[in-house]
């Protein structure tokens, strides 16, 4: 064999070596899982938004059940959040919804009852580590 072609084919050797071992894997960067309780007055706030926020990156998003419980997901199929730091926001706000088609179910508008600082001027943060987080939210209507 010619010179030429066994560098081409050590070439070849080498990058479909690389790409097996490249390959396969997932394409979804490490999550910690989080769940927690958000309270509101000492009382569990059923039926609220929880968003994670990193500084780069897809958000996490939960809601709470009626005990204040919230377990967040990153994607449909897989619960956490990026590891590393987080903005929160937690909103109770709901916006109206009319289905016209007529297959769904309309949705009334209910408004914020949570200070601003909780959402849309959040001073949350949240730091993710690797592994399971439990990160409870003990908030206050008044401060």
């Amino acid at each position: 064999m010619k010179p030429a072609a066994m560098l081409n084919m050590s070439l070849l050797s080498l990058s479909l070596l690389f790409l097996s071992a490249c390959g396969g894997g997932s394409d979804t960067p490490p999550l910690g899982t989080v769940s927690g309780v958000v309270t509101l007055d000492d009382k569990p706030l059923a039926d609220a938004e929880v968003t994670f926020q990193p500084e780069k990156g897809r958000p996490s998003l939960g809601k709470t059940d009626s005990q204040g419980n919230y377990t967040l997901a990153y994607t449909v199929n897989e619960n956490g959040a990026l590891i590393g730091p987080h903005q929160v926001i937690i909103t109770t706000a709901v916006e109206a919804f009319s289905d016209e088609t007529g297959e769904g179910q309309d949705r009334e508008a209910r408004p914020e009852i949570l200070p601003p600082k909780y959402n849309a001027q959040t001073t949350l943060t949240a730091e993710v580590k690797p592994g399971a987080n439990t990160i409870d939210f003990p908030l206050k209507s008044k401060e």
